[in-house]
């Protein structure tokens, strides 16, 4: 008997560059071309925010004052467009996988194939690299970035940003690649900055090469297969290529050609490319930038980019987006892509039943976990499992239970771990320890605390005393019989 179940669903493909993703939208009736001149200085992000908070389309500007090229936005701005962008293929495939963990091990001839057609699936993820590709056919020096429809989304903004920036750098001592989304500043004609935080694997790039007194070469890609955006703010593993991921929500091999200037190959169906170098021990100050948390990051120093080359298509489409209070597009994103490896969880860790983070509050502030408890405090076995894993390491406060609850109902959930909590036994509080680069709450930045709440087994007022008291590893100390009889008789007295 096979041990990979049919799909739900018929698995859908993913659109394989921005022109496809587009049509596509065109078709679904998703996407509105603005025709009427608009300003990439604060005119384009807020007709976006009106057109995302009323759950309108995509919006293609044709003219934008002063560039020469076109501006989309709001490709992400629905859960429909979402599910457009990126098909079924990577949810029924990750399904597939976490069946075969509980069923195929060991494996025998019985069970390959039984999992053949999961098996050539797998096959077919991968990178394939080409001589030619659109993303090369201009290539510009020097680059002119003052020409990029860049957007200045805030009033108190720094100035334009990319903000659909997807970022291709590889380790210096290794090679292993890391593909990110890191806003970039545009700071003049030849230089953008980089803001890499804490925790992600470009800044650790940048941190290698700078300990060896070398630049880092970095190529910044825009557009290409959407795919290629769920990969770069997906939280995998340090050592994982978030290429591969953009290949299996492809389905297919992802095309790339060499790049003309370095050696870091850029996805072939990309808008423009900007390749160049990161210098060591150089910073320049970055932001004020209006961000997902619903308030400005502030300026401070970061690493710029000595762009050296502009490569791009002879007619191409800039991608950007719109971040600030929730909800805005990283919201579908980040739902979406919390929906597609949540199969993986029980896998990774193996204690956790369910995991979710609350986009409301700009993800990394809140979550909210489902756990084992088999033994007094295991749940907190699960919660550091939770705080040390990858980007989950910046997650500023956890919610813990052991009963099934549906995580995406916030008030339940809240109403759930608060009847079963006591704050003197289940709270707790670990301070100076590092955190989002985002969050202003701490002492200064990427410090603060964190905190977790544990609400477990029945509610508080149903509890019977013994499971109601603290867990002790002590034994309790015998008394003596004349100690007994004085407390008794002190008892009495008192009653009395």
């Amino acid at each position: 008997m096979s041990v990979a179940a049919p799909a739900a669903r018929a698995a859908r493909a993913a659109p394989r560059s921005l022109r496809e993703q587009l049509e596509l939208l065109r078709r679904e009736g998703e996407l509105v071309t603005v025709e009427a001149e608009v300003d990439a200085w604060l005119e384009i992000a807020e007709i976006h925010r009106r057109v995302i908070a009323a759950g309108g389309p995509a919006l293609l500007f044709r003219r934008v004052r002063g560039k020469p090229w076109p501006v989309v936005t709001n490709l992400f701005g629905t859960r429909k467009r979402v599910e457009l962008a990126f098909g079924t293929r990577p949810e029924s495939f990750l399904r597939e996988l976490v069946r075969l963990a509980d069923h195929a091990l060991p494996p025998t001839l019985g069970k390959l194939w039984g999992a053949r057609s999961f098996l050539a699936r797998a096959a077919r993820v991968g990178l394939s690299h080409r001589r030619r590709g659109p993303v090369r056919e201009v290539v510009e020096r020097p680059p002119g970035l003052s020409r990029l429809p860049a957007l200045t989304s805030w009033k108190e903004d720094g100035g334009p940003f990319l903000t659909l920036p997807l970022v291709s750098t590889r380790s210096p001592s290794s090679g292993k690649p890391n593909l990110g989304i890191y806003r970039c500043q545009i700071h003049d004609d030849r230089t953008s900055g980089i803001h890499w935080q804490i925790g992600k694997g470009g800044g650790f790039h940048h941190h290698e090469a700078e300990a060896r007194g070398e630049g880092l070469e970095v190529a910044v890609m825009l557009g290409g297969p959407p795919a290629l955006v769920l990969a770069a703010i997906a939280p995998l593993p340090e050592d994982v290529p978030e290429l591969l991921l953009a290949s299996l929500v492809l389905g297919e091999r992802l095309p790339l050609v060499a790049s003309p200037t370095g050696s870091i190959p850029l996805a072939a169906e990309a808008e423009f490319a900007l390749v160049g170098r990161v210098p060591p021990r150089v910073r320049r100050p970055e932001g004020p930038f209006g961000d997902h948390y619903g308030y400005y990051s502030l300026a401070h120093d970061y690493p710029v980019i000595e762009v050296e080359a502009l490569v791009r298509r002879r007619e191409p489409i800039f991608p950007a987006t719109v971040v600030g209070k929730p909800r805005q597009e990283d919201f579908f994103l980040g739902d979406h892509l919390q929906e597609m490896l949540s199969p993986l969880f029980p896998l990774v860790m193996p204690s956790v039943r369910a995991l979710w983070s609350y986009g409301e509050t700009g993800y990394h502030a809140l979550s909210a976990a489902v756990v084992k408890d088999r033994y007094a405090r295991e749940a907190m076995v699960s919660a550091f499992r939770i705080l040390g894993e990858g980007q989950l390491s910046l997650t500023k406060f956890l919610l813990v239970t052991d009963r099934s609850l549906d995580l995406r109902d916030f008030p339940r959930v809240l109403e759930h771990v608060l009847a079963r909590a006591r704050p003197e036994t289940d709270l707790y509080v670990f301070s100076n320890l590092s955190m989002d680069t985002l969050d202003y709450t701490g002492p200064e930045v990427n410090k603060g605390s964190k905190g977790v709440l544990l609400g477990l087994g029945e509610p508080v007022g149903r509890r019977s005393p013994a499971s109601s008291r603290p867990p002790t590893s002590r034994r309790p100390r015998r008394r003596s019989s004349a100690t007994t009889s004085s407390t008794v008789a002190r008892s009495s007295s008192t009653r009395a």
